[in-house]
Order: structure tokens, then sequence, then C-alpha cells
């Protein structure tokens, strides 16, 4: 039987919460995705901005990991951002009027699922599996 080729795996990004975060985590997904082979990552930047902002506006403090590795069922990469809080993140209501709080909304519609993961008193896990 042939031996079947797994991604490799790359060490997580750590990130101090800041507003230099989201930048250095559209680095790092990018680099991933060219190693994994997928050409078009304009997705998983959106994705890996919009959990990243998230991690350093509403929680603030601790360390931000990021990871980047494919699905091993589906073509799809998995995006998953790890943070201290133990507060999970709400899609809010559409609002004409408001001037933020559409990320995750957009975010929803552009991914093939997303959810979270709760690490008992450790933080969470939001992650999204998008197109590669």
């Amino acid at each position: 039987m042939p031996a079947v080729m797994l991604a490799p795996e790359a060490a997580p990004l750590v990130l101090d919460p800041s507003d230099e975060a989201p930048a250095k985590a559209r680095r790092y997904l990018t680099d991933r995705f060219r190693e994994l082979g997928h050409t078009d990552d304009f997705v998983g930047r959106l994705v890996v901005t919009e959990l990243v902002t998230n991690s350093y506006k509403h929680v603030g403090i601790g360390h931000i990991v990021v990871r980047v590795f494919p699905d091993v069922r589906e073509p799809l990469a998995v995006i998953e951002v790890w943070d201290e809080s133990t507060a999970l993140p709400v899609v809010q209501n559409e609002d004409d009027d408001a001037e933020s709080g559409r990320g995750l909304l957009l975010m929803a519609q552009l991914v093939h699922d997303w959810g979270v993961r709760p690490l008992n008193e450790e933080g969470k896990v939001v992650w999204a599996r998008c197109a590669r």
C-alpha cells in the first residue's frame, strides 16, 4: 500500500494582542497556503484577519495562537485562532447604521463552516474551514 503524503506540520504563530497582530497573521497564512500548494489565499486572509482582530480587540490579554493546516477529509484549509478568553464570538445582526460588527457575518458567508471549541478555563479556539 502506498504511503499517504501529509502536508508538513508548521509551527503555530504566537502573537501578542496588538494592532500589528492581523498583518503578521496574514503573512503567516500566505506562507502556509504557499507551502501547502494553495494558489488563492484571499478568503483565508480575510478569515484570519477577522479572527485575530476579534481576539486582540475583545480579549486584549495573553497570547493569540494561529494555526493553518489542511483538512484531511476534504479539500479545505482549516484556520484556527486560540485566545485566553472563554467569551464566545457573536455574529451581530445586520444594522445599516452600525460602523463595525459585520466581520463575523461576512466571514460566515465566505467559509465552508466555522465554529468555536471551548478549552475549559484556558480559553477557546475559533476555527473556520475554507476552500484552498
